[in-house]
This record gives structure tokens, C-alpha cells and sequence, in this order.
């Protein structure tokens, strides 16, 4: 158990996106958060994000350290539209899900932003109950919708 982050944040034990994520990979892997989840090794990559995001991180301390201020930047009020898709001979889990909340600062639509709505597909690699491997893909379009970024003018 490492409980990085306290338990109603994004990644918490109580948090919207973990329960999503938990629920889709029900019965591969084990943990009392987000980071728990992972092996220490783990590997992320980030096909399709938005500027200034690395395209790969190795270690779920530099996951962790990624992740560490999110909550100061984006609220998540809720996840949904969950789809799993499993291959258990080779442990691997595609999840679709949707993401909703919206930015903490600046990104209200009085400041030019929207609501954060999101899209996920993230395929997932598992071994000793722990996740290896995680491949994400989201809409860089519903972040800058919420951000209000690009500004144009």
C-alpha cells in the first residue's frame, strides 16, 4: 500500500478516475490507489496528449511525480462510459472511458474555458498484479476546449 495521495483526489482510493480504472481492471491487478496499481518499473506512454507532455515515463515514481500537482489543475467529477476488452493469455486490458470535471483555475467559460470532458483509450499490460505497461491516448481537443488554451486573438 503506498496511498501517495489523500483518498478524494483524482487518484485516491475515492477518486472518480481511480475507481474507473480499479473497475476495468478488476481481478489482474491490486492497490489501494492509482500508483499502488503499478509496478515500479511500469512504463507509460502518451501517443496522442498535449504540448509539453513527455511521450514516455519510466518508473511509477516518475509516474507519481507527473501526476503529483494534478489535482491543483484539473477537478475530475466523474468517469464513465467504461468499455473493457481483455486478452488474458496475454494480459492485456484496452479500457475506453470518459473523464468529466473541469479546470481549477482559469478554465471556467467565463475565462474562455469549458467543462473538461474527455475521452480515453488506454491499453494496459499486466504481470504479478501489478500494471507494466500503460499506452494512452485521449482527445488533446477536450483539454484545450476546458483550458481555454490556445488563446486566439
Amino acid at each position: 500500500m503506498t496511498k501517495y495521495i489523500h483518498d478524494a483526489s483524482n487518484f485516491g482510493a475515492d477518486g472518480p478516475f481511480f475507481h474507473i480504472i480499479r473497475t476495468g481492471l478488476d481481478g489482474l491487478v491490486d492497490g489501494e490507489d492509482f500508483f499502488d496499481l503499478l509496478a515500479d518499473d511500469v512504463v507509460f506512454e502518451f501517443v496522442i496528449s498535449v504540448p509539453g507532455c513527455p511521450r514516455r515515463v519510466e518508473g511509477r515514481d516518475a509516474v507519481l511525480d507527473l501526476y503529483r500537482d494534478y489535482d491543483d489543475y484539473m477537478n475530475v467529477r466523474s468517469a464513465d462510459g467504461l468499455r473493457v476488452y481483455r486478452d488474458p493469455a496475454a494480459s492485456v486490458v484496452v479500457l475506453e472511458y470518459e473523464v468529466h470535471g473541469h479546470p481549477v483555475h482559469g478554465g471556467s467559460p467565463l475565462h474562455g474555458g469549458s467543462p473538461y470532458d474527455n475521452r480515453f483509450v488506454s491499453i494496459i499490460t499486466a504481470a504479478d498484479g501489478k500494471v507494466t505497461h500503460w499506452r494512452d491516448y485521449l482527445d488533446p481537443l477536450a483539454v484545450f476546449d476546458a483550458t481555454g488554451w490556445p488563446t486566439v486573438g
